[in-house]
């Protein structure tokens, strides 16, 4: 699916909005369409230092598609962040466990960078 673009800025795709809303539901700050200086994020969680990508079927079937995301998926961890690929048809068919998995990870991720960041 093509981004449209409104207002200079990128719209999210229906399962990008979809999964923001759920993350959110359970108390995750999320940003979407962030530019890192190398790429636009699909979904961005600061706190936890973890990208989104949701990802059309052209992310494993391409070589291109892939060397590309090695490469931004290498950038982003130069800079503190990790980067998860999800396939569109899994947030259609498993959103709720999907986000609710993501929320307990970023929970997880928040508690070990603060607690990282005070033991400095």
């Amino acid at each position: 699916m093509l981004h449209l673009i409104h207002n200079g800025f990128r719209a999210p795709t229906k399962e990008a909005a979809d999964l923001k809303e759920e993350l959110e539901k359970r108390g995750i700050k999320v940003l979407v369409e962030v530019n890192d200086g190398y790429k636009t994020v699909d979904l961005g969680i600061p706190g936890a230092k973890l990208n989104i990508e949701i990802d059309g079927i052209q992310h494993l079937t391409s070589p291109q598609q892939i060397v590309a995301d090695l490469a931004r998926g290498y950038y982003s961890n130069k800079l503190g962040y990790n980067t998860m690929h999800i396939p569109n048809e899994m947030i259609r068919l498993h959103l709720e466990a999907i986000a609710n998995a993501l929320a307990e990870a970023s929970k997880i991720r928040e508690q070990k960078i603060h607690i990282h960041l005070t033991k400095d």
